[in-house]
């Protein structure tokens, strides 16, 4: 196995929590020791622990065959944990990162830090963090001799479009429009998705600042546009329509907790947040030139409904997965 191949598996962790980190980025780790693989493990929620650390725990588990007895989401408890383990407890291991490790102290404690407590055998790292006042972490590392090994670039082009969202959201809105079809294509006539696309959709649904869609698909289908199969506090909506005029009966209208509003201007999107698009072909139009990133829940079936996405647009395929009987597809627009 080389370097290559471990990356990759961080890679393919990160991408399931892909947005679902907002505002921090997504990152994948592997820990591996002597060639058999420890731990895959990917940041999960902001504020929680990092890749790093839950990779390193369930490395931990293994190699002791002992279970930890605390949340292992709590950052600080597990920093402390990791700490106090005899030096020589990863000695032999080596931790493949996507992301340079962080070297600040914030909601929680610097990877980096703890990384060089542990005296690992190497640090192998994706791509170095690009954000101004983010980076230092490599130096951290380097800045003695506990890690006698550290390598940087590995699959890095790979590294950068999973962080891409991250960079965005620094500047702008990164608008994720989400689309969900049968195998033919085809839109129209109710839930299209698996249950296990549509939990997926209600994480990012209560994560994302804002969920835009537009006023037709609005009066035509009364969406309730909440997140109830995750148990989560609903998004604020934002309907895209030169009209205010709407049935107040329609579900969304009802949900507590949050704010609808109604616009024919798309000014918000110039500030730094995370913007989700649900709609269909009239919307997914209207926001071509606002569009970063597609979600397409492709589900295995055929209709003979009409409806579909009519559109010209040029697509990189980023990362795909299997999520319930459905094939998720994340993809950039080119040439935007």
């Amino acid at each position: 196995m080389d370097d290559a191949f471990y990356m990759q598996l961080a890679l393919d962790e990160a991408w399931k929590y892909q947005l679902l980190t907002y505002p921090n980025p997504a990152v994948g780790a592997v820990v591996v020791q002597n060639g058999a693989i420890l731990s895959i493990e990917a940041h999960q929620k902001a504020g929680t622990s990092h890749a790093e650390v839950l990779a390193l725990l369930a490395a931990y588990e293994r190699l002791s065959n002992t279970a930890i007895a605390f949340d292992r989401y709590d950052a600080m408890k597990a920093h402390d944990f990791l700490r106090q383990l005899p030096k020589s407890f990863f000695s032999r291991c080596s931790i493949y990162v996507t992301l340079e490790p962080c070297s600040h102290r914030g909601k929680t404690p610097s990877c980096a830090q703890l990384l060089y407590s542990l005296h690992l055998k190497e640090v192998i790292v994706g791509m170095e963090d690009p954000i101004a006042g983010h980076g230092g972490g490599i130096a951290i590392l380097g800045s003695g001799n506990n890690i006698p090994a550290i390598r940087i670039g590995v699959l890095s082009e790979a590294c950068q479009a999973l962080l891409e969202p991250f960079l965005i959201w620094q500047k702008r809105a990164f608008v994720l429009f989400k689309l969900a079809q049968t195998t033919n294509g085809r839109i129209g006539g109710g839930y299209l998705s698996s249950k296990a696309s549509l939990k997926h959709v209600h994480k990012l649904r209560a994560v994302c600042d804002r969920l835009l869609i537009g006023g037709n698909t609005v009066r035509t289908d009364r969406p309730t546009l909440d997140c109830r199969f995750v148990d989560a506090p609903p998004p604020d909506v934002t309907i895209y329509s030169k009209s205010g005029q709407f049935d107040k009966n329609i579900p969304l209208f009802a949900i507590g907790g949050r704010a609808v509003s109604i616009d024919e201007r798309l000014d918000f999107l110039e500030n730094p947040s995370f913007v989700m698009v649900e709609g269909g072909e009239g919307m997914l139009n209207a926001l071509k030139k606002q569009i970063d990133w597609l979600l397409l829940y492709q589900t295995p079936k055929l209709s003979t409904n009409e409806l579909s996405y009519n559109i010209d647009m040029n697509l990189a395929f980023l990362h795909q997965e299997s999520i319930g009987v459905d094939l998720m597809i994340w993809s950039r627009q080119l040439g935007n």
